[in-house]
């Protein structure tokens, strides 16, 4: 399997940066299933490609289970030599931190658009050049198919399902290598491991900012879940925007009036999937949910593993009491009572014992502080909590027109002191970043209209060293 990523912008050796990994050197990557390498074939001022290649051992594959069907097909098989799942995984493993969209050396680079192609030898498309055309095209991606014959020396067998392809965009490498790990095993439309909740979870994280508006975005979800109907559906309900939001057996009344605004399109799961990613993404294991309300997005933390740590705060003594509820603290298994705890506390006021985390949550908190208490909360936040990484959501306020009941003058909700327009936000978010001596990204959550932007804006800093 063969991946190449090549850019022309100058100085096009900038890609090694941007990936992470040297132009000069030949690298290679231990994976359970066989074996990465990464190499330049052609480096300059003016091009530079990067080739991922991942060497299949069909023994280990079947030993992992992830062989095909049937006693022959598990020896037997394009997976040593057809991009797909595998591929995504070796992607994953060899280019985290450029799927991240981080690049220390050059900051700014990663977040920077600029003339990138991928090709992919040999891709198995499932559903021919149309469907692939119907996947990539609405991203803007401008695409070069090939498809392969069954057997050149007989022409008359017909054609197959496997392409050489390649694509290319004005776009991040975030963006590119994000898409190209959810899509390869798409267009396959197989996995070579066991397909449950985290893959959905994945997929929406994966997914932020282009899939709940893709044409294809049923299809997508279907295929990357390996149709497993429940997953599926569960997905679209926090995709697609004209699907209903589940109600929750305990919410405060607060919660429920701005839920009913956005309630039409999920937002508000929308929202915590891509925090979650986000959270996963940072590799983080001790998290604080800074205004963790009754407790969603705690519920959704305690599922994982990788956090050892989690720590909600809320000033609302009623909201932590309606979290402890939602959690079922007081029947939690001894091991899982002891990664949690509930803490009483304000976010404007310097606090010990939230100090030390590697991150903190912050989803739609910030709009309910009055404007002058602002600064407070980036001083205890930024400066005396200062996580390695915090995640900050608030509503978009140019979005607002879209909603009948709330219109261009009002604000999403009664309790909300400020709405930030996306430049406002920006604005405020690049300065405390400044100050404090951190970086700042910026991801879109939910449907995002080309002139208003999306419902939910997001800020992802990170602390510098």
């Amino acid at each position: 399997m063969l991946l190449t990523i090549t850019t022309t912008r100058e100085p096009a050796d900038d890609l090694g940066f941007l990936l992470h990994k040297h132009p000069a050197r030949f690298q290679s990557y231990d994976l359970a299933f066989g074996r990465a390498r990464v190499f330049y074939p052609e480096v300059g001022p003016d091009r530079c490609s990067a080739c991922l290649m991942v060497d299949v051992d069909p023994v280990g594959l079947v030993r992992g289970k992830g062989g095909g069907e049937g006693l022959l097909g598990q020896y037997v098989n394009d997976r040593p030599y057809a991009a797909s799942s595998l591929m995504s995984v070796a992607m994953a493993e060899v280019f985290r931190t450029a799927m991240r969209g981080r690049c220390d050396a050059r900051p700014g680079l990663a977040e920077t658009p600029m003339p990138l192609s991928a090709r992919i030898d040999v891709l198995p498309v499932r559903g021919g050049e149309p469907f692939l055309r119907s996947v990539f095209e609405p991203l803007g991606y401008a695409i070069e198919a090939t498809r392969h014959p069954l057997d050149p020396t007989f022409p008359d067998w017909g054609e197959s399902r496997y392409f050489s392809v390649e694509i290319s965009a004005e776009t991040t490498l975030a963006r590119l290598l994000t898409q190209l790990y959810v899509l390869i095993p798409v267009f396959d439309d197989a996995k070579h491991y066991f397909v449950g909740e985290a893959e959905m979870e994945k997929l929406l994280a994966r997914g932020v900012g282009w899939l709940d508006s893709h044409p294809q975005r049923d299809e997508i979800a279907r295929r990357y879940l390996r149709h497993r109907p429940s997953l599926y559906r569960e997905a679209l309900a926090r995709l697609a925007p004209e699907t209903p939001a589940i109600a929750e057996d305990v919410e405060e009344p607060s919660a429920r009036v701005e839920e009913a605004v956005e309630s039409s399109m999920s937002l508000n799961d929308q929202r915590l999937g891509s925090v979650l990613g986000v959270l996963r993404g940072a590799g983080a294991s001790r998290v604080l949910d800074l205004g963790c309300g009754e407790g969603r997005l705690l519920r959704l933390l305690l599922k994982e593993p990788q956090f050892r740590e989690i720590v909600g705060v809320d000033v609302s003594v009623r909201a932590l009491e309606a979290a402890s509820d939602r959690l079922h603290l007081d029947r939690l298994p001894e091991n899982q009572a002891a990664r949690i705890k509930l803490l009483h506390g304000s976010l404007t006021y310097r606090d010990r014992r939230l100090e030390g985390f590697d991150a903190a949550a912050c989803v739609e908190v910030v709009e309910h502080l009055d404007p002058p208490r602002l600064a407070a909360f980036e001083r205890a936040v930024f400066e005396f909590a200062r996580p390695a990484t915090v995640v900050l959501t608030t509503p978009n306020r140019e979005y607002n027109v879209t909603w009948e009941n709330v219109g261009p003058d009002r604000l999403r909700h009664s309790d909300h002191r400020f709405e930030w327009t996306r430049a406002e936000f920006l604005a405020w978010a690049e300065a405390v970043a400044s100050r404090f001596g951190y970086s700042a990204r910026f991801l879109a959550v939910g449907p995002e209209d080309p002139t208003l932007g999306p419902p939910t804006q997001m800020g992802v800093f990170a602390r510098g060293r």
